[in-house]
């Protein structure tokens, strides 16, 4: 399989990003190209730190890079020679079969939106973010990449998690619940009240509305919401999980007996760590567009990036996408004369 990595996104650009690429080439041999797209010298020299001289590395160069205070759709129109847009070209040519990018999320969104297409039968794309609780490991579905979404488009979100996580993720039957202030399925907004049908009267497993509380103490296997209230999760828990490690450290560190029970402790702490680490998780899917495309967080590290790279293969080794496309395309044919009768 070949890859483009976007290699000057990210806060840190290619050093960590040619790091990660570098750690992932070790880590899979199933890798057969990697596009490192962007600035040639800085590429090479990073490589040449790294002692790497595999012959499975291709560089494109590209003169532009998409800075944070960039439009999204401007970007793409206006940096047409940027590391992201010719990353996604090469997977528009055909040339390679999935995209990862640690920059510009909205940057990246639009050039594969724009370049790629949809797959048949989908509307907009959804990012998917995996989400750790003590038992399993959810999909937060969409988690940034549409704010402004419809009804019919947060059914396909439900629709390309569950395959997400029963062909990646490997939960045979996930159970998917509808983000909402209430369980009830008449509370919520005009919004979750008309998924709330669609998705009960679907195929999905469909569990009904789950609060805030409900994402860690009851879990579902796929969450269900507009990407304006799943980026403000996603961050929030992000967050929570950065303050709670702080204040661990601060209060156990407050005195020797405390500091010598944090000692006993600290294989427990260092699993808790890695479990709730973003960079074990690499990247998010963005479902729904005609390609592989994975974004990475911007400060992502060499660890984190090479587990995008894995995210990357995963997703065209388990193919995704041709699952979606008959997932969804079964929904349309069982609920397209429905809708047609009501409208």
């Amino acid at each position: 399989m070949k890859i483009a990595l976007d290699a000057m996104g990210g806060d840190f650009g290619p050093p960590h990003l040619v790091g990660g690429a570098v750690l992932a080439l070790r880590a899979y041999p199933q890798i057969e190209k990697l596009f490192l797209v962007g600035d040639t010298p800085q590429i090479e020299s990073e490589l040449k730190k790294q002692n790497c001289n595999d012959r499975r590395v291709e560089i494109v160069h590209s003169t532009q890079v998409v800075g944070m205070s960039d439009g999204a759709v401007q970007s793409v129109r206006r940096k047409k020679d940027s590391s992201v847009s010719r990353a996604v070209d090469l997977v528009k040519k055909g040339e390679a079969a999935a995209i990862v990018s640690a920059g510009h999320t909205g940057a990246a969104v639009a050039a594969t939106a724009i370049k790629l297409r949809m797959l048949p039968g989908v509307e907009r794309p959804g990012i998917a973010s995996l989400v750790p609780t003590e038992t399993n490991v959810f999909v937060l579905i969409d988690a940034g990449a549409n704010s402004d979404a419809r009804p019919e488009h947060l059914v396909q979100y439900g629709i390309m998690g569950s395959v997400y996580s029963r062909h990646v993720l490997g939960y045979p039957k996930p159970s998917i619940g509808l983000m909402s202030i209430g369980g009830e399925d008449v509370k919520g907004t005009d919004l979750t009240k008309e998924v709330f049908k669609m998705l009960k009267s679907s195929t999905l497993n469909f569990r009904g509305n789950v609060e805030g509380h409900d994402l860690f103490e009851d879990p579902v296997e796929v969450v269900v919401c507009d990407g304006f209230v799943g980026n403000v999760i996603l961050k929030t828990c992000e967050s929570v999980g950065d303050a709670i490690f702080k204040w661990l450290k601060h209060e156990l560190t407050k005195n020797k007996l405390r500091m010598a029970g944090a000692y006993l402790a600290q294989n427990a702490f260092r699993a808790i760590r890695k479990k709730v680490s973003y960079e074990e998780y690499g990247g998010s899917p963005l479902l729904g567009v005609n390609g592989i495309c994975i974004i990475a967080h911007g400060a992502s590290t060499p660890l984190a990036i090479k587990n995008a790279l894995r995210v990357a293969t995963e997703s065209i080794e388990e193919q995704v996408n041709p699952h979606i496309v008959e997932e969804i395309s079964r929904y349309n044919e069982t609920n397209a004369p429905l809708e047609s009768a009501v409208h």
